[in-house]
């Protein structure tokens, strides 16, 4: 990929990343040194890495990101407000461990969620604890004590 090529990817993830996160975290979300990988089937943008970690996936379905845990942690380092659902002590374990995240168990939901939206879920304390896709939107979250808040992807104790 030629210098060109590579300034334009990166604009395009950058400016990718600050529509879906609604706030300008795509340059550091995105340092300059990250690995942008192609897909050779179609030559679109797949897999974002920094140091050989996977920081996101860009889903050709929608154009958005799926982050990786390590994406995550970066997201949370810099915005730890922006799209984050905490949940109560006792069910830390199992988001940690990537399962499913249920409505009754969160204490606060970021209000700029909407259903579809990647989230991270931490705890009381602020510690990441895993990310997901919200299967409600924030409101519906905590106005809902039945059902699934956040299909969790992966979690920290898998990472």
């Amino acid at each position: 990929m030629s210098e060109r090529q590579r300034k334009i990817h990166l604009l395009k993830i950058r400016s990718i990343a600050n529509y879906q996160f609604e706030t300008p975290v795509g340059d550091i979300l995105f340092p300059d040194d990250v690995e942008i990988r192609i897909s050779k089937r179609t030559g679109r943008i797949r897999h974002i890495y920094h140091n050989n970690w996977l920081l996101a996936t860009l889903k050709p379905t929608d154009g958005l990101f799926s982050l990786s845990i390590h994406g995550a942690k970066r997201l949370h380092a810099l915005q730890p407000q922006v799209h984050k659902i905490i949940i109560q002590r006792d069910v830390e374990a199992f988001a940690k461990k990537g399962k499913t995240v249920f409505a009754k168990h969160v204490i606060h939901a970021d209000e700029r969620i909407r259903a579809g939206d990647e989230v991270l879920v931490t705890n009381q304390d602020d510690v990441l604890l895993a990310v997901g896709k919200a299967a409600l939107s924030g409101a519906e979250i905590l106005a809902f004590k039945r059902g699934i808040a956040v299909k969790v992807r992966q979690g920290t104790d898998e990472a």
